[in-house]
């Protein structure tokens, strides 16, 4: 019995430990120099596009609907928009919001606006990108940062940097988040295990996962859309029952995002940084997930895409977000938490800054959202509408999630096969330079290794145009399913608050990287509009030629040019 106690006290100081190394590491990840980055990046992107955002909103809703035919390769830009925002659209727009509300107060809406709306510039540039230099694998198109990175910036180590972060990131750090919010609000909802739905939805996804790109686009360009708008006409529903308190709602928002809400500045920095982080995480803009997607389109030019794309960040915060935010305020199902205390034995101790009467106890998530509500619909069906509405929403979103790991898998193998080839040319160039090949045995040897050479391309060639075709690669793809399956199973069995901070770690990496990237490139992305805007002057249908604009590696539209 003793040894059993001993045991069981052993495992709770092993987790305590484990869970304050991942809070440190989380907090350099999101230290003040990069919330300061996220917003000044924006800030930055919207002044040199002349707010590209803002300017041509009406062009990005008719080029939702429009797709280069000409082209026989990549999706749709509606289903790219579909699948970016079903990668947007997930436990961010519910829990991430209530989590944002119960850490930062109401004032962290606001910069989660703000962070949008600069965001959707950074969101334009960065889409922009990786249509420039996405490659065609198969009929897919596939880009990126890593691609970027390593094409414009010619560092393909920081390029390969990227991409093991986000397969390590999409694969495994973020899908737990999604189903950790799905099992909480089922279990309570259903009366079900949390392991057992966890089970069923990674099951679910598995079936998905492996149909490929054009699988997961097919469902999320009619779940995503659908969901959304349906979820946004349920909160106009109970923002209309509370429409007496909505002015103060706004009022209250605005005054505590500048430190003069109820509770004066005391917050204001955890209102900054949290109304940038759960931005950030929600809307993906500078995170560098949402031009892997950007790229799978067919477009004629790659602005195209990038006004597409900076409108699924306005889709996601500007509209979901909010919808979620003012229900929860309007109703006052909220918390002001001050710290949340792991003690051994008694779980998670919370702080309280300020408690409203209707709100729950405990940690901030899907229960502000479902509590709100149940100020219209009743209790029992509140939670059954809100568990589906999470259900949809995170259950495309780890379909995103796996897509942007697996085209960061097709990113570095096909940069192994290309560095193997890159070192067998050298050796037989040397040996050739070295050896006298007059002879006949030299030369018989010679050609040998030269056909050694151009099988070895042939075959690298055969598995660039069908991922998954050599052996190392396909074991690679199913780990990465199966590791992608594991941990969202994972999610349902652990708390909340520390899948949230390991999700934060790994979108916070992703972005050091990536925004400091896409400034360097942005005179690429800048050059590229005004060629946009001067084609559209001349009343033509705009066409990409990376020669006129002096932009080098775009292989892509090079070939097309050829062709």
């Amino acid at each position: 019995m003793s040894l059993g106690v001993d045991m069981n006290d052993f495992f709770v100081a092993l987790g305590s430990m484990m869970t304050r190394v991942v809070e440190a590491v989380n907090g350099w990840v999101w230290s003040t120099p990069l919330v300061v980055l996220c917003l000044g990046a924006g800030l930055y992107f919207s002044l040199r596009t002349r707010f590209v955002q803002v300017r041509r909103f009406g062009e990005m809703c008719r080029l939702l609907f429009k797709t280069d035919k000409s082209q026989k390769t990549g999706i749709t830009s509606f289903q790219a928009f579909a699948m970016a925002l079903s990668g947007r659209v997930g436990t961010g727009n519910i829990v991430g919001v209530a989590t944002a509300i119960g850490f930062g107060g109401p004032g962290a809406i606001v910069w989660m606006w703000v962070i949008a709306f600069f965001g959707a510039g950074s969101a334009f540039v960065e889409a922009t990108l990786a249509q420039i230099f996405k490659e065609n694998h198969n009929g897919q198109f596939r880009g990126g940062p890593a691609y970027y990175i390593e094409k414009g910036l010619h560092s393909p180590f920081f390029g390969s940097l990227f991409a093991v972060l986000a397969a390590v990131a999409c694969g495994f750090f973020l899908p737990p988040v999604q189903c950790n919010g799905i099992a909480l609000s089922m279990e309570r909802t259903l009366g079900v295990d949390a392991w057992i739905i966890g089970l069923c939805v990674a099951l679910l996804i598995g079936l998905v996962i492996i149909g490929g790109v054009k699988r997961i686009a097919g469902v999320a360009q009619i779940v995503a859309p659908f969901m959304a708008l349906l979820y946004i006409v349920l909160s106009i529903v109970v923002l209309a029952v509370h429409y007496d308190v909505v002015p103060q709602v706004f009022v209250e928002m605005l005054r505590s995002s500048v430190g003069a809400g109820q509770l004066g500045g005391a917050i204001l920095g955890s209102t900054i940084a949290w109304g940038v982080k759960r931005g950030i995480y929600s809307n993906e803009a500078g995170q560098g997930t949402g031009p892997i997607v950007a790229a799978a389109a067919k477009v004629s030019h790659p602005v195209k895409q990038g006004l597409v794309q900076a409108f699924s960040v306005y889709i996601d915060t500007l509209l979901v977000c909010t919808a979620t935010a003012l229900m929860i305020l309007a109703c006052g199902t909220y918390n002001i938490i001050e710290s949340v205390q792991f003690v051994p034995g008694s779980g998670a101790v919370v702080n309280y800054l300020q408690q409203n009467a209707g709100a729950p106890l405990g940690e901030p998530g899907v229960f502000y959202t479902s509590g709100a509500l149940a100020t219209v619909t009743g209790a029992r069906l509140g939670d059954i509408i809100i568990s589906f509405a999470l259900f949809f929403f995170a259950f495309t979103t780890i379909m995103a999630y796996y897509y942007y790991a697996e085209t960061n898998l097709v990113y570095l193998f096909s940069r192994i096969r290309m560095r193997r080839i890159k070192a067998m040319q050298t050796m037989v160039d040397a040996e050739r330079e070295t050896n006298d090949v007059s002879g006949e045995e030299s030369r018989r040897w010679m050609e040998s290794e030269e056909r050694t050479l151009e099988a070895m391309k042939d075959e690298y060639r055969r598995a660039d145009a069908h991922f998954g075709d050599d052996r190392a690669e396909k074991v690679a793809v199913w780990t990465l399913r199966l590791v992608c399956i594991v941990a969202v199973f994972g999610g349902s069995t652990m708390g909340s608050g520390i899948v949230w901070t390991i999700g934060d770690i790994g979108v916070g990496a992703m972005a050091w990287i990536n925004i400091v990237a896409i400034l360097l490139l942005s005179p690429k992305a800048l050059r590229t509009l005004k060629d946009y805007e001067r084609q559209q002057r001349l009343g033509v249908e705009p066409v990409f030629d990376p020669a006129v604009l002096k932009i080098g590696n775009a292989d892509f539209w090079e070939s097309e040019k050829e062709a």
